[in-house]
């Protein structure tokens, strides 16, 4: 039906925000959701337009054009809607500007390494004094697991970045595993743990960016894994409910590492953002 993919991760996380404010009784204020899609649409157009002058200032070819892709900024915006709750309208700016802000300034060539979403997510969370992240908002409930698993499942094998979320999702198993077995705690507690929504929403959406993430599988696998142990000791050596964020976060300049250890072909979508 669609001819661009991540129009279907669009509807899919618009599905999801909807869900969340009719079934989980979130404090999700509604003018908060629409200063984050404007704020997003607005920064990626100004900085689009910036670009697009400078090109034709630093070059002599008559061919550049502004190119302004609406997805991508939207994408961010309903993942911050997702995730980030504040209290006041400046917070919400101030993620999505430097959500979307993070693609064209920290790149090297003409791939940005940081999760736009999760960039503005840790730059309001260190920045002010009113933002947090509600990491069991969805619950623990099963059927919520299958909704995520069934739709990015089907992005993830158009994208082909399976390889991404099961090394992230076994490592991070493996390792709560162990720990389970050497406190000697039951495994309901294992499951309980595990069956967050907000980790698989993270595991399938967020750490599969196929934009920002190492190009090569190679370093894919190694990259998540190392998130995986990451998130681990942050979530269990301090107690750092937000720990899968900040995981990413700190490890997000790996993908320059690897990218240049294991040479491979960078993603692009149908169009370039």
């Amino acid at each position: 039906m669609f001819t661009d993919i991540r129009d279907y991760q669009i509807l899919f996380l618009s599905v999801f925000l909807i869900l969340g404010i009719a079934a989980r009784d979130w404090t999700l204020r509604p003018e908060l959701i629409l200063i984050a899609i404007a704020t997003c649409l607005v920064t990626q157009w100004i900085l689009s337009l910036f670009i697009s002058h400078w090109s034709l200032l630093t070059t002599t070819a008559n061919d550049n054009k502004l190119t302004f892709n609406f997805r991508s900024s939207l994408i961010t915006a309903l993942g911050l809607s997702l995730l980030l709750r504040a209290d006041h309208w400046t917070t919400m700016v101030l993620a999505a500007a430097t959500a979307i802000s993070s693609k064209f300034i920290l790149k090297t060539g003409d791939k940005h390494f940081f999760n736009p979403a999760n960039f503005g997510i840790i730059s309001a969370l260190s920045l002010t004094s009113d933002a947090w992240v509600s990491p069991g908002q969805w619950g623990d409930e099963w059927w919520y697991g299958l909704l995520f698993f069934g739709t990015g499942g089907m992005i993830l094998q158009k994208v082909g970045r399976w390889d991404t979320t099961a090394a992230f999702l076994s490592a991070y198993s493996l390792l709560e595993a162990v720990r389970n077995i050497w406190l000697g705690w039951t495994w309901d507690v294992y499951l309980h743990r595990l069956m967050s929504g907000s980790l698989i929403l993270f595991a399938l959406f967020m750490v599969t960016d196929p934009r920002s993430i190492p190009n090569a599988p190679i370093g894919r696998i190694i990259w998540a894994v190392c998130i995986a142990i990451f998130t681990f000791i942050l979530r269990n050596y301090f107690f750092l409910s937000t720990a899968v964020f900040w995981a990413l976060f700190v490890l997000a300049p790996l993908t320059v590492l690897f990218d240049n250890l294991w040479f491979s072909p960078r993603f692009s979508w149908l169009q370039e953002d």
